[in-house]
């Protein structure tokens, strides 16, 4: 029964990886706010109660991933920055868990999650 569980399991976590991939490259034409909120409700639980920490491989940092993925020129880099000081001004009491979610997942967005950040 266990291996049940376990191939279950990993068939999810296959499916989600090849969804959010698909999702992402039919979205990397330009950057959108709604994509990029998205994206970060992956990891919705982490941000609002501040667990279950994020781990590399879970769908929060797939969508992590996702999200730096977006970020691959200079303008689109600049469109992800705007986003994130957005979603954290609106979402203030969260702003500290949002802005360690890449770090936990181990990923470098090329700017700081922070509310004086210029993404200029």
């Amino acid at each position: 029964m266990e291996d049940n569980t376990n191939n279950i399991v990993l068939a999810i976590v296959v499916i989600t990886s090849v969804s959010w991939s698909a999702f992402v490259v039919s979205t990397t034409a330009a950057v959108d706010c709604t994509t990029i909120t998205a994206l970060i409700s992956a990891c919705s639980s982490f941000v609002r109660y501040g667990l279950p920490d994020p781990i590399p491989g879970s769908p929060c940092c797939i969508a992590m991933t996702s999200l730096n993925n977006m970020g691959d020129t200079s303008d689109n880099r600049r469109g992800v920055c705007r986003c994130m000081m957005d979603l954290i001004t609106t979402y203030n009491p969260n702003a500290t868990a949002i802005a360690t979610l890449p770090g936990f997942c181990g990923v470098s967005l090329g700017f700081t999650i922070d509310p004086n950040t210029d993404c200029e």
